[in-house]
């Protein structure tokens, strides 16, 4: 009987789906464990082999975890609102949900076909609104909160009134806008409703407020920092700006301190760890607040700055604010308006993260302001500058020179003072930055103190001004929920008088209206402007009608009660914030979840996916959770016990070659000539060119055309190798250089056949058509390694692969690669080495004739090579190497082989041990002997140390210091037995021939000689 992967593979794929196999109970008497993966967008291109990496990891610890007899949870899911679908709506007209849903057909086949061990009765779509009622619930709930300091936990909304009308709000402890006003229990039982409501706003957890965002025009939407990349956004490459838009915004900095904590009792990389700390941003320091100078005609600021250095305030010599600081346009001079404004336009068109990484350009504006130094009263002039950003502080910094590299490199470049204020230390160069051994001068009650006294000292004599305070700051800013997309849950939310207000819970989900367009609107507003049935009846507490909605205010007695509804949806990371949680209860149509679930599962024990994610989702995630634990909803504060950042498997790209030369008269065009990477490497570029031209006769010519290689060929090519993609050759090549191959050439498709193949365009020595062909005679192109990803047009499909060489064999080879968490080469002609010990494999347990497993009791050598194979692969399972565990396996298979191993007492634990790796082959071999349920319930072998421990030992027998044989004798033999069994021997009576030795020498556990 032959391997026929194919048809085991499809067979066991249709068991397991039919007999759900795999579903998972909400109770049992057997230990639960949680495994999970992060859910994958399904986009049109589906899986390529780099995607189920991670997945293949947490499929074979499942399956060991169900081996070891636990109740396992591993289920799956599609994160499927996102901007792909949109913009193919865009283009083509076909609602995104279409798209979405054939997209996820693919997935779905495709992750079916590499054999996961998923609970499909669990599956969740974060764009099915069953799901996204509870996202919108979710919304609910933290627009329902506020943040007590005080109890450190979110607490109901209606709490924080009872308080405002006891006492007002001197006495509240809250996390809230910096702007908000203190009243008191009159005073806010004076207020209107609408006043009422934007005080709460600036309590709630989620609230509307004005925020810098991450514009894209082309996009038509607000984007995260995560989703920009260089300055661009991450899809599409569009230009990203700043600007100002009122937004819904999640109050995370409220949580700053809890989510820094909370990463010292999980389980997750060190390097994420550290991540999310930096993005936090803890630092402790002082808040100083530096008065503008104004004639007395017009209005009084003051400029708020945030500083971990207070013991160098006497160094300041000019503050920065950033160029989006609102107090820029109020305090810049008319003769500095012009230059200012052009400043902040051509700030506003790049992103923070480009900022802050740009290091060495050095630019900025003064506005003609100046502050007032807080202790020598001495006028700082104001400057805007890049290198200040808005979102961290307070926007605005006071400017030390002599201690602050940045501020010192300002300064020398717009010819600021920089005034010393360190002792003995000389600042001609370079900023003095180090404040452990900082004594401090030139700064009056400060003189003489090191960096610790000094900041004490600093904080007091500010805090006695009334102008600082000593503060804690985190760079972990209130995170924007908003996105002016379509295809994005909708908030659950009307407008009445210009305030939000919640539709009742009862009534959710809101879904999304039918739109004829999926562009923002010709006035600008968001695709959902352009749905005619978009307003929320407060009556019928349905969607209505636009045009039931009142054009003007008008007085409450004759309002229909009918509202508009908003018209932002949210952002990706909404709907993955608690998808963890419904899989624990998806079905549940009354609740998020039931108490009994959630506290049966009660959290991810093991969570896969990649460190990408460490600032967005796993972010965002982790403030979810312990926002609804503190609502009483769950009864862990962390979802994820144990996160593992699995690596990548790149893809190896083509890249192109190109280089300008001259045909023909000097004067003639230019035209491309592509050189293949061969004739690069092999340095015959300029032999190939100037023996073409050799019968020209044309010096001039010559020498041009030399230049031009060694400009573009020279040292610099490498690099330049690494930018010209494998489009350029599409882009820009001169067909008619291609006619070797056909007439009827179609680019395109030659491409797309071709891409990860040699090039075969012969370019012919014609002078007449102006025809080169290189030395090597075909078009060859370059290759490196990177990410693998469609837009590189180096992806390979899992497809393919399970076709040719079967699921079993991807599984193992994508696990034999490399360590789970490392960067990692595909080769597809390596897979036949993992394919072929799957053929070897099945020829142990299967021959010509049928099944080769018996009865046979196990040979010592059979159950030496079973434990230690045991002992391996649960450890290296354990340990997350399961690299280790395919070649454990081959060597295993490999002995038994060699020990022509028929038994059952051996076969059989083997086949459990290689089920989590090669699941479909492990199943039909399982069967074939004599099984009838799936081998995904047989327990993990168990194993014993005493087959390892050697109990004999082969001695080498010597005669004078010369072996001669071989004697195998028990280790726990004395010297003299050892020596009596030696010299009793047959073979060493032969040798001795009647001879008395003169001494025998014995080593027990290593040599017998036998000397004279």
């Amino acid at each position: 009987m032959r391997y026929d992967f194919n048809k085991i593979e499809k067979k066991w794929q249709d068991y397991w789906a039919k007999h759900q196999t795999f579903k998972a109970v909400n109770n049992s008497d057997k230990p639960k464990y949680y495994v999970l993966d992060m859910f994958p967008y399904p986009s049109g291109a589906g899986l390529h082999v780099g995607h189920p990496l991670g997945y293949i990891a947490s499929d074979i610890y499942a399956r060991y975890k169900r081996h070891k007899g636990f109740n396992v949870l591993h289920p799956q899911g599609y994160d499927s609102f996102g901007l792909p679908a949109e913009q193919y709506a865009i283009q083509t007209g076909q609602h995104p949900r279409i798209t979405t849903e054939e997209n996820i057909k693919t997935y779905r086949r495709q992750l079916d076909q590499i054999g996961f061990s998923f609970d499909w009765s669990r599956e969740v779509r974060t764009s099915d609104p069953n799901y996204y009622k509870w996202t919108q619930w979710i919304f609910i709930q933290l627009f329902n909160s506020w943040y007590n300091n005080q109890s450190n936990k979110a607490e109901d909304i209606s709490e924080l009134i009872k308080i405002f009308e006891a006492e007002g709000n001197t006495n509240v402890d809250a996390a809230c806008d910096e702007d908000t006003p203190n009243f008191t229990a009159e005073e806010w039982k004076a207020f209107s409703d609408v006043e009422k409501q934007e005080i709460l706003l600036k309590y709630r957890l989620t609230y509307l407020a004005e925020a810098e965002v991450n514009w894209c025009p082309a996009l038509g939407t607000v984007l995260a920092n995560d989703e920009i990349v260089n300055g661009v956004s991450e899809r599409g490459g569009h230009p990203v700006i700043r600007k100002k838009m009122t937004q819904w915004s999640m109050r995370i900095s409220a949580y700053a301190e809890r989510l820094l904590q909370g990463l010292e009792t999980i389980d997750w990389t060190d390097a994420l760890k550290d991540i999310q700390r930096n993005w936090i941003g803890k630092s402790v320091g002082a808040q100083v607040e530096f008065n503008v100078i104004q004639s007395e005609s017009e209005e009084s600021h003051t400029i708020s700055v945030f500083t971990t250095r207070p013991d160098t305030i006497f160094g300041v010599s000019f503050m920065t604010l950033a160029p989006e600081h609102e107090l820029v346009s109020q305090i810049t001079t008319p003769e500095q308006k012009a230059e200012v404004e052009a400043y902040v336009e051509a700030t506003a068109k790049r992103s923070e993260r480009d900022r802050m990484a740009d290091v060495k350009t050095i630019s900025g504006v003064f506005t003609g302001a100046y502050a007032e130094h807080p202790f020598t009263k001495e006028p700082i002039p104001i400057w805007i500058g890049d290198y200040v950003l808005a979102s961290y502080g307070t926007g605005a910094v006071m400017s030390v020179p002599c201690g602050d590299q940045r501020d010192y490199d300002f300064a020398k470049h717009f010819g600021i003072p920089i005034p010393n204020i360190f002792e003995g230390v000389d600042i001609s160069e370079e900023a003095f930055a180090d404040k452990e051994n900082t004594i401090i001068t030139n700064s009056d009650f400060l003189n003489g103190m090191n960096y610790k006294k000094a900041t004490k000292r600093a904080i007091y004599e500010l805090e006695q001004l009334g102008q600082g305070e000593g503060k804690t700051n985190y760079r972990l800013r209130d995170a924007v929920f908003s996105r002016q997309r379509y295809w994005g849950e909708p908030f659950p939310v009307y407008y009445k008088d210009g305030m939000p207000q919640m539709i009742d819970a009862q009534y959710l989900p809101l879904t999304l209206p039918e739109v004829e367009k999926y562009l923002p609107t010709e006035t600008g507003e968001p695709p959902l402007g352009n749905a005619t049935k978009w307003a929320w009846d407060t009556k019928t507490n349905k969607v209505v009608s636009n045009d039931l909605c009142h054009a003007e205010p008008v007085e409450a007695s004759q309002h229909n009660g009918v509202y508009p509804l908003e018209l932002n949806t949210m952002p990706g990371w909404a709907g993955s914030s608690q998808y963890f949680n419904r899989y624990m209860d998806p079905h549940n149509d009354e609740e998020i979840f039931s108490q009994e679930a959630i506290n049966y599962w009660k959290q991810v024990d093991l969570y896969i996916g990649g460190s990408e994610h460490a600032t967005g989702h796993l972010l965002y995630a982790r403030f979810w959770q312990k926002f609804m634990f503190d609502k009483g909803l769950v009864p862990v504060d962390e979802f994820a016990k144990k996160l593992i950042n699995q690596g990548m498997i790149l893809g190896t790209s083509a890249f192109t070659h190109r280089i300008w030369i001259n045909y023909g008269d000097y004067n003639t065009i230019n035209k491309y000539v592509y050189v293949s990477s061969s004739t690069y490497k092999n340095h015959l570029n300029y032999n190939f060119a100037l023996d073409y031209l050799e019968d020209s006769k044309n010096v001039k010519i010559k020498k041009i055309v030399f230049e031009l290689i060694r400009s573009v060929l020279g040292e610099d090519f490498e690099v330049e190798i690494k930018n010209i993609h494998l489009d350029f050759f599409k882009n820009h090549v001169d067909i008619s250089l291609l006619n070797g191959l056909t007439n009827e050439l179609n680019i395109d498709q030659y491409l797309i056949d071709n891409r990860y193949k040699e090039f075969q365009a012969e370019f012919f020595l014609d002078n007449d058509e102006n025809k080169i062909i290189n030395d090597s005679g075909k078009y060859i192109v370059s290759r490196d390694v990177e990410k693998m990803s469609k837009s590189k047009y180096n992806v390979v499909n899992p497809d393919e692969i399970c076709e040719q060489y079967g699921a079993d064999s991807l599984r193992l080879y994508e696990m034999f690669l490399g360590p789970l968490e490392q960067y990692k080469p595909w080769n597809t002609a390596g897979i036949t080495g993992v394919h072929g010990f799957l053929k070897k494999l099945w020829k142990l347990y299967v021959g010509q004739d049928g099944l080769n497993v018996n009865d046979a009791a196990p040979t010592k050598d059979n159950l030496k090579t079973l434990h230690k194979t045991i002992k391996k692969v649960e450890e290296d399972i354990e340990n997350f190497s399961f690299n280790t565990s395919v070649s454990t396996f081959m060597i295993a298979v490999n002995e038994l082989t060699a020990q022509k191993c028929t038994s059952m007492d051996i076969l059989e634990p083997l086949l459990v041990l290689v089920s989590p790796y090669a699941p479909h082959i492990a199943e039909e071999l399982w069967e074939q002997l004599g099984h009838n349920k799936s081998i995904s319930t047989a327990p993990f072998p168990k194993f014993e140390e005493k087959h390892l421990v050697e109990s004999s030992k082969n001695y080498p027998i010597s005669f004078n210091g010369k072996m001669r044989f071989t004697l195998e004798l028990p280790l726990d033999l004395s010297k003299e037995e050892i020596e009596a069994a030696v010299m009793a021997h047959e073979k060493t009576q032969e040798q001795l021939q009647g001879r008395t030795p003169k001494k025998v020498i014995v080593v027990p556990g290593k040599i017998v000689n036998i000397v004279g």
